[in-house]
């Protein structure tokens, strides 16, 4: 499966202490949307300080109005306060969804804990319809993992 040899790529690029954060973050983005064809929008999003929001970060993908949400609303805000994972199959049946762009069908978050507080979440939009499996939610949980590592290095 492509997750397993996307595993390895992932970690490289996320050691390489000499790139930002944000840089090591975009170049995930950009692994993901290139090598998994039903990720066609791959984009972090972060609290932003102690407002109860998120913030977008790096990502690849349409250009998004929707820079900061807040939590409790959208998918990603639902993320913010449940701590689950949010896989939706097919975007026109939730109530509580921000429409990004007309021809995204299916959403999954996977938040990102450090020192088990929710600080932000990998948010992937796909034009297919009900493409996520559960390999896409482990591999997502992987990435997340390691994701929160390089975090835990940030000095405060």
């Amino acid at each position: 499966m492509i997750f397993e040899t996307l595993k390895p790529k992932a970690e490289t690029i996320l050691s390489k202490n000499e790139n930002t954060v944000n840089e090591r973050l975009m170049k995930i983005c950009e692994l993901l949307e290139a090598n998994v064809s039903h990720y066609n929008w791959v984009g972090f999003y972060f609290k932003n300080g102690n407002k109860n929001e998120l913030k977008l970060g790096p990502y690849v993908g349409e250009p998004t109005d929707h820079t900061i949400i807040p939590f409790g609303k959208g998918i990603c805000g639902q993320v913010a306060l449940s701590n689950k994972n949010f896989v939706v199959p097919d975007v026109a049946a939730q109530d509580n969804y921000i429409a990004c762009s007309i021809t995204v069908k299916a959403e999954i978050v996977i938040p990102i804990f450090v020192n088990g507080e929710n600080i932000g979440q990998i948010d992937i939009d796909s034009n297919t319809p009900d493409p996520f499996t559960e390999e896409d939610e482990r591999f997502l949980e992987f990435v997340c993992a390691k994701v929160s590592d390089i975090l835990l290095q940030i000095p405060n």
